[in-house]
């Protein structure tokens, strides 16, 4: 199988890497994964690297020009503005995953109840 390796991925296979994503960054399994990795004294961030490139082998895009590509959303697509959301909801949730494997399951909860408390502070003041 040859890979795409060249030009820019389209929308159409940005949206379905930050799908694919989110559905399995949400799979016990893979936050086992990401959590195993971090207890072997291994970057999280690693794992959810390998994550993405085997969702783009999956793509049939080659793996490192994929990741390659990530860094090139923001000027290939300055002017979507749905799209970037999209990808910084993508970079968001890889830093959740992460996140979440770093702190363990009790802690992480902990943090997104801190998290959602503040969102409410922060709604209340702009009233």
């Amino acid at each position: 199988m040859e890979y795409q390796n060249s030009g820019m991925l389209s929308k159409e296979q940005l949206l379905h890497l930050f799908d694919r994503f989110a559905f399995l960054t949400s799979q016990p399994d893979v936050k086992k994964r990401i959590a195993d990795a971090v207890n072997d004294k291994q970057e999280a961030v690693a794992v959810t690297t390998a994550i993405q490139e085997e969702i783009f082998q999956e793509m049939g895009v080659d793996p490192r020009f994929g990741i390659a590509c990530l860094g090139k959303v923001n000027m290939a697509y300055e002017n979507d503005l749905a799209l970037l959301i999209q990808f910084y909801v993508f970079v968001a949730k890889e830093e959740t995953a992460c996140e979440e494997a770093e702190l363990g399951p009790e802690k992480f909860a902990e943090r997104m109840e801190a998290q959602r408390k503040l969102q409410q502070q922060v709604k209340v003041l702009q009233f």
